[in-house]
């Protein structure tokens, strides 16, 4: 059980990652507990068919066009509570020195903050969140303990020099 706890990394409740497979580096995710999947913002989501073949093509984020020949549809609960049909696609994602393959769908999160959620099917036995925490690149677990205790005597600190004011 101890060697399974240093693979664990803890991570905060925002996050920049990599889509190696994609091209894309840096993009801001929301790491989203309440989420079971992961999305990523795209539309111009357009289904072809070549030599007998479907392919999907998609535009993501990043404005750059996407095909792909493996897909599947599925039904996902959307932030609302609504079913919704979406696209899921396989690629590679990096958290920190962390590569995973997963599964991802697409949706137009256009008017959301972050174009990418992170959700617990990626994080379960993997990463552990904290939420006072951003950015944190997957940090170990003795590096996470050490800085939240550096934050938190920090706060302590100011917060005592206010009340002797």
């Amino acid at each position: 059980m101890r060697l399974e706890q240093h693979k664990i990394k803890i991570i905060g409740r925002r996050e920049y990652i990599d889509f190696p497979l994609l091209n894309i580096k840096q993009a801001e995710a929301k790491i989203d507990t309440g989420a079971y999947t992961c999305a990523i913002d795209c539309n111009h989501i357009e289904l072809k068919t070549e030599n007998n073949q479907q392919i999907l093509t998609f535009r993501l984020f990043n404005n750059t066009y996407y095909q792909v020949e493996e897909f599947t549809r599925k039904k996902i609960k959307n932030s609302f509570g609504e079913m919704e049909e979406r696209y899921i696609v396989k690629t590679l994602i990096s958290i920190g020195k962390k590569k995973i393959h997963i599964s991802i769908s697409l949706s137009d999160r256009g008017n959301m903050r972050y174009p990418v959620l992170i959700g617990r099917r990626l994080l379960k036995g993997k990463f552990i969140v904290d939420v006072n925490l951003i950015y944190t690149n997957g940090l170990n677990i003795e590096m996470a303990t050490k800085k939240y205790m550096y934050t938190k005597n920090k706060y302590r600190t100011t917060n005592s020099k206010l009340s002797n004011k």
